[in-house]
């Protein structure tokens, strides 16, 4: 099935695209909204500025794909593979990634408040802002996810839900330019979070939970630690 005939059933009302061999696709501009693609092989798709919203992604391979602008507001995307997949200034407002592979791929400016990314692997993920806009994680659940090594200077994780987290060597500090963001973990939950080696330069961290966090090795050089709850082995008598 190509382009053309997706659109054409579409048009007609059709919404079931599940299980379908669509790689390298293009569908730029699309309006695409509530159908279902779950299963299906969209790797290295062109799927610029097109609108998913309320679609199903669910186990579908979006890895490599070309997906930036695209709306996935409200889309289930549990456990789809988006590997090395470009999701710049993407929109996730309460989508599902619950299981999600996020490996290697570009999140630049990509909005994912209240996202669930809960035991999704964003392991070298780049999260940093792009130059008109912060990545959104305000009140995302990623309860379990796996960020190790991701580039998350200047992104607003306020309120979010970051409890078991596996941050091992992330980048969460501001980065050199003068006036770049900082990185926005106010009130987020980090109870059992692995910060090991964790850049954490200039971050605001007002009102955090650190409790039972690993924090060895972590740089927090100039960090806003205003009423946050740290480990028990950092709090001084």
């Amino acid at each position: 099935m190509d382009a053309v005939e997706i659109v054409e059933r579409y048009r007609r009302g059709d919404r079931t695209f599940s299980g379908l061999r669509l790689v390298d696709i293009e569908l730029l501009q699309a309006n695409l909204s509530g159908a279902d693609f779950s299963h299906s092989d969209l790797r290295q798709a062109r799927l610029g500025r097109t609108h998913f919203t309320h679609s199903s992604f669910i186990q579908a391979d979006l890895s490599e794909a070309l997906l930036w602008g695209a709306d996935f507001t409200k889309a289930q995307c549990a456990q789809a593979q988006l590997r090395d997949a470009d999701l710049s200034g993407a929109v996730f407002v309460n989508a599902n990634l619950r299981g999600a592979n996020l490996i290697k791929a570009i999140l630049c400016g990509v909005n994912f408040q209240h996202a669930d990314l809960s035991q999704a692997l964003l392991i070298d993920a780049d999260l940093r802002p792009t130059s008109d806009q912060q990545t959104n994680l305000i009140g995302a659940s990623l309860q379990g996810a796996n960020l190790s090594y991701a580039h998350l200077s200047g992104a607003q994780l306020a309120q979010a839900n970051l409890s078991g987290v596996k941050l091992c060597r992330a980048h969460l500090g501001q980065s050199f330019r003068p006036d770049a963001p900082k990185t926005d973990l106010s009130e987020a939950n980090l109870q059992g979070a692995d910060l090991s080696y964790a850049d954490l330069t200039g971050a605001i961290l007002r009102g955090a939970n650190l409790q039972g966090a690993d924090l060895m090795g972590a740089t927090l050089t100039h960090a806003d630690l205003t009423g946050t709850i740290l480990p028990d082995e950092l709090i001084q008598d």
